[in-house]
């Protein structure tokens, strides 16, 4: 008895340890962050970037993949993010992927930063050199200062991969130069070709990187991924360092506002006004856009408000329209503007257009009603129904709504019993001329 009472034991120990054994081997496994920044550098890509590698510190994550691919974008965000890298207590791998992606520009040094490298097949980094804020060629002596400090920046991060890497990274700034991932691993300016993560994850296995806490050599076998997705606030604001939707805003806002003020006493226009304005404001302070087109845009909803105050048969209008598409071209469609920032044609025409015959509606709106006569005292019951109270034979009375009227038949009708709907059809002085009403069906 007591044999089988231990054998009975001894079962249900090892099956309670098989049971636990995957739970081991699960919490045992590395865990990698997997980042994936796929838009301009800019400040919701630098906010997504440190949410995450805060969260793979807190984790003791074993690394984060920082999978990119951007045309480029501001360099104090760049400044930002190299940061955030260096001083990461989590090795960072800067991944370029998926195949055809780019490291553009201020991406360039952001794959430096990385304590790894590595690129997609059918991939490019570099053309680095800088433009103003504005997207516009820099003045000779503000360009060599800025090539200076950003190549500085590049030999610091590129140093230890060797001369060809520094001279290859110190082109895509000097010269705008690109390269291919071939090329950038046959110059030492990357660690890796990876088709995917899974096989990015088998190369770095073993491979050693230098951090802020020092030397480490990675485990990536049986890794298991942690993929780390955009929180809403950061998509809304990487919606909104869109110069499309940006321009749309300023539209939608103007016009809003616009109504609000010429038709007072509601609200919703006013408040999706004021947010649109707010919204585009943020938008406009990431951008770089040329604020002399603000001139032109203030100068469009200006002619706007003048066809309607002063109609011009549309020809205020039409001119508000062209000016509204300049200022749009001059904010957001600069010549040196990169492409990717820029407001597509069609949509600047459209919304311009729309905008247009808005405004045109109104004035022809505001017009008719000039036109229309005023109508004050008793001339404005003409139309109004009502109910004889006395038999209208020619003469009676009548009640409109609260009131009593002396009234009197109109010319060719037949006496009108009390009680009977009638309607007025004139006024002579105090004395209304009414009709039998049209019977309602």
């Amino acid at each position: 008895m007591h044999t089988a009472l231990r054998g009975l034991w001894v079962g249900l120990i090892l099956t309670l340890l098989i049971g636990l054994l995957p739970v081991k081997a699960q919490s045992d496994a590395p865990v990698v962050f997997v980042l994936t920044a796929d838009d301009a550098v800019g400040p919701p890509m630098v906010e997504y970037v440190r949410r995450g590698l805060n969260q793979a510190e807190q984790q003791n994550a074993e690394l984060a993949i920082l999978q990119l691919n951007t045309p480029g974008g501001s360099v104090d965000a760049m400044n930002e993010l190299i940061q955030l890298i260096r001083n990461s207590q989590t090795p960072v791998v800067v991944y370029v992927a998926p195949n055809g992606a780019m490291a553009g520009s201020a991406g360039t040094v952001v794959v430096l930063a990385g304590h790894a490298a590595a690129m997609a097949p059918d991939t490019a980094i570099g053309a680095a050199s800088p433009v103003g804020a504005q997207g516009e060629d820099l003045g000779e002596t503000i360009q060599a200062k800025v090539k200076n400090i950003l190549k500085a920046t590049i030999r610091s991060l590129a140093q230890e991969r060797g001369r060809r890497a520094v001279e290859l990274a110190e082109q895509t700034i000097e010269n705008a130069a690109a390269a291919s991932a071939e090329e950038a691993l046959a110059a030492g300016m990357i660690d890796f070709i990876a088709s995917d993560i899974p096989d990015l994850l088998r190369q770095l296995d073993g491979f050693t990187v230098k951090t802020k806490a020092g030397e480490l050599i990675l485990n990536t076998q049986n890794a298991r991924l942690q993929p780390v997705s955009e929180s809403l606030i950061e998509k809304l604001l990487a919606v909104l360092a869109n110069s499309a939707i940006v321009f749309l805003l300023i539209t939608i806002g103007v016009q809003a506002i616009l109504i609000e003020i010429s038709s007072p006493g509601g609200w919703v226009a006013g408040f999706i006004g004021v947010v649109c304005l707010a919204l585009a404001t943020y938008g406009l302070g990431i951008l770089p856009v040329n604020w002399f087109g603000g001139v032109f845009l203030i100068l469009a909803f200006v002619l706007f408000i003048l066809d309607i105050k002063a109609p011009t048969h549309g020809a205020l209008t039409v001119a508000g329209t062209v000016s509204l598409i300049v200022a749009a071209l001059v904010m957001f469609n600069s010549p040196n503007v990169p492409s990717f920032q820029r407001v597509p044609l069609p949509l600047i025409i459209g919304a311009s257009v729309s905008t247009g015959c808005i405004f045109f509606i109104i004035m022809l709106i505001g017009v008719k009603a000039q036109k229309t006569p005023a109508r004050m005292g008793v001339e404005s019951l003409v139309g109004k129904a009502g109910i004889a109270r006395t038999e209208l034979a020619p003469r009676g009375q009548v009640q409109l709504a609260s009131e009593l009227w002396t009234a009197e038949l109109a010319e060719g009708e037949e006496i009108i019993p009390a009680g009977a709907r009638v309607e007025v059809v004139g006024v002579d002085g105090l004395r209304l001329l009414v009709c039998k009403a049209t019977p309602r069906t």
